[in-house]
């Protein structure tokens, strides 16, 4: 067989986006709790964000990349076993520190979403050969939608790590840009 599927995704790019966070023309994120409805937030989120930055032609495929990061995100941010109410799990992750923040950012032409989770692990299970594993379809779903993706360990207190994917925006073309053959 030979092809399975940390390969099909290679090259999986380690790193941040290549692009100049100097340069950035609009930034917004928000921090999601760790359940599973936290979807539906990173939808509406993402929604409203996108309407405002006049994107709005864009949202279904950012936001099935969306709901597909966030949801391995959570995945990784759920406590172990069940959620166990004020131990250490909560102490660690207060609620001004949630462990899964969203962040949509946009360059004239380039719109990335980013999505920081608690776990340091590659997005790609390295051992499951079993592609249709849950977050292995999620991921080849974000590398169909976006133009590329990749992911950056965070260093630092919060640790973790931030999965990216980007976007090629096309400038908004009025009637006259139309023609030019």
């Amino acid at each position: 067989m030979g092809m399975n599927g940390s390969t099909m995704l290679e090259p999986l790019r380690q790193g941040l986006p290549p692009l100049d966070p100097a340069a950035v023309s609009d930034a917004a994120s928000c921090s999601l709790p760790a359940r599973y409805e936290a979807v539906g937030d990173a939808r509406r989120f993402t929604r409203r964000t996108l309407d405002q930055w006049e994107l709005g032609d864009h949202f279904d495929d950012i936001c099935l990349v969306v709901s597909e990061l966030v949801t391995n995100a959570l995945r990784h941010a759920m406590p172990a076993h069940g959620v166990h109410h004020g131990e250490h799990y909560g102490e660690r992750h207060g609620e001004h520190n949630p462990p899964v923040r969203l962040h949509l950012m946009r360059w004239t032409e380039r719109l990335v979403c980013a999505v920081r989770d608690p776990s340091q692990d590659s997005p790609v299970a390295r051992d499951s050969d079993d592609f249709s594993a849950e977050s292995g379809r999620g991921l080849f779903l974000v590398d169909s939608f976006s133009d590329s993706w990749g992911w950056h360990p965070m260093a630092g207190a919060l640790g973790g790590k931030l999965v990216w994917a980007l976007f090629r925006l096309q400038p908004h073309a009025g009637p006259a840009a139309a023609s030019t053959e």
